[in-house]
């Protein structure tokens, strides 16, 4: 079904559509060999072995594009190719309670969700994907400040006040009259 089908669905078609997908989804997704989940910048998979497999018993490959889980002399538990590119050097590996195989992949490009895992395997709607808060705390340098001056200008706005550019031209021209006092200012318009 197209966007634009869908579009054109009531609500109570799109709902039930909605829930029929869900379904699905979820049916697909518990028949896989390994449970996942993601968040925009990296991506967790937890693969069960038997009850009391060793570390050295496993073959794990992650590499850049692929990813393969087994046991040493046996056919893999999962094969193929990633969806999307990793960061290799990120990406880790470890053997939890002799049972779990955790594997921890970083995203090489971190603004994006994951249709699936391994492109041979189902496919979730990542339109429907309903991301976590984030705290301000977990976000880089940069992004922290951007989102933090939005912020301040948005409480400024509301209060009638103004914003931090508009304080900047401001500050810019009290110096640039401090410096040029021969100069009169009182019709100048700032814009």
């Amino acid at each position: 079904m197209t966007e634009d089908d869908y579009d054109k669905l009531s609500s109570e078609e799109r709902e039930a559509r909605d829930k029929a997908d869900r379904e699905r989804e979820r049916k697909e997704q518990a028949a896989l060999p390994y449970k996942w989940r993601q968040e925009l910048g990296e991506l967790d998979l937890e693969v069960p072995v038997p009850k009391g497999t060793r570390g050295k018993e496993l073959t794990v490959v992650i590499q850049k594009k692929k990813l393969s889980v087994g046991l040493k002399g046996q056919e893999p538990i999962l094969e193929g190719e990633l969806c999307k590119e990793i960061k290799l050097d990120d990406s880790t590996w470890s053997l939890e309670d002799q049972e779990t195989v955790h594997i921890h992949l970083e995203k090489l490009n971190s603004q994006q969700w994951w249709e699936n895992v391994l492109t041979h395997h189902p496919k979730i709607d990542t339109r429907k994907i309903q991301p976590e808060n984030s705290k301000l705390s977990d976000l880089d340098g940069e992004t922290r400040g951007m989102v933090e001056k939005m912020m301040f200008d948005n409480q400024q706005k509301q209060m009638g006040k103004p914003t931090s550019d508009e304080l900047k031209k401001m500050e810019a021209l009290k110096k640039f009259q401090a410096a040029h006092p021969e100069m009169d200012f009182s019709n100048a318009k700032i814009s």
